[in-house]
């Protein structure tokens, strides 16, 4: 095979990355098509479909980034060794690496003989995984804080309205979020993550319905105090794409959080809620879940 074909990622290749995802049992908050898309320009995306393997690059003046291909497991040494071959075509004098990696395609690349890889874990990228059931009832000593904040939530706003967002509220929900950002972006004027994840958040919100995503609000004094949005990541797990809420609130988070997943998610067992990017509040934010597990994340460079 010659160099590897690829293409920029649109939205109506949505069908086909979630036939291939449909397929198998992942457990990565990315290995569906709305995470690819909402960061498809932060990360520069491209991909291309050969010989029933998906395959998903991040490309830069300086790397090649090989996101794990989406293949049955009979097909993972074939995508490895096309992808080795799309190395020595086009690398040059790129950094080339596996990205992103679940731990049972490590184990798949560490069998290949001569294949010489620097692997490291990714600590910022892996995901908190929890107990849907936990995050509804908030049970026991380690979410006391929680119930608390909860519980002052509905103190303090009695008149609070948990409503799924529908287009109703779509407008509302996204004036509310501009003037978040905007407030968040005064506080922290040179976050790249900021003005991505409203690009992002305001593209899913022109085409709600085209996403097949679940998402829900909370109303308070007939305005939006947060929302927040997410799918079906397998069979038993949900992730949850984005959550916002009004600084000003207090316990608009805590109440988003329980409120999403104890009306759209109770029947399901576990909520992934992706990773923290290594930003010191957010890991402790998602630390005092108390997640269940993490998916460890692993980066793999080819030498």
């Amino acid at each position: 095979m010659n160099e590897i074909e690829l293409k920029k990622l649109e939205k109506n290749d949505k069908s086909i990355f979630d036939e291939f995802y449909s397929k198998d049992y992942f457990e990565s908050s990315k290995h569906n098509f709305t995470n690819f898309y909402m960061w498809r320009d932060r990360y520069n995306i491209y991909w291309t479909l050969e010989d029933d393997i998906l395959f998903i690059f991040s490309l830069s003046d300086k790397s090649i980034k090989v996101w794990q291909p989406v293949c049955s497991s009979e097909k993972r040494r074939e995508a490895v060794e096309k992808v080795l071959r799309h190395k020595k075509d086009c690398s040059k004098n790129k950094k080339f690496m596996f990205f992103s990696l679940e731990k049972f395609f490590v184990d798949e690349l560490k069998k290949i003989p001569d294949l010489k890889i620097e692997i490291d874990f990714n600590r910022d990228t892996s995901d908190y995984v929890y107990l849907a059931e936990d995050l509804i009832n908030l049970k026991g000593r380690k979410y006391h804080s929680k119930k608390n904040h909860l519980n002052r939530f509905y103190e303090l706003y009695p008149n609070a309205e948990y409503l799924p967002i529908s287009a109703d509220i779509i407008e509302q929900c996204r004036i509310a979020s501009n003037h978040w950002y905007e407030i968040a972006s005064d506080e922290n004027p040179h976050s790249w993550l900021l003005s991505h994840e409203k690009q992002a958040i305001c593209e899913i919100f022109d085409d709600f319905d085209f996403f097949k995503l679940k998402g829900g609000a909370y109303l308070v004094d007939g305005k939006v105090a947060a929302f927040t949005f997410g799918e079906k990541l397998n069979s038993d797990t949900a992730v949850i794409h984005v959550e916002k809420a009004d600084p000003e609130i207090r316990g608009a988070y805590p109440a988003i959080n329980q409120g999403f997943v104890a009306n759209e998610w109770s029947q399901i067992k576990f909520i992934n809620r992706e990773e923290d990017l290594g930003l010191e509040g957010l890991r402790k934010a998602k630390e005092s879940y108390k997640p269940i597990k993490m998916i460890e994340k692993f980066n793999a460079v080819i030498k």
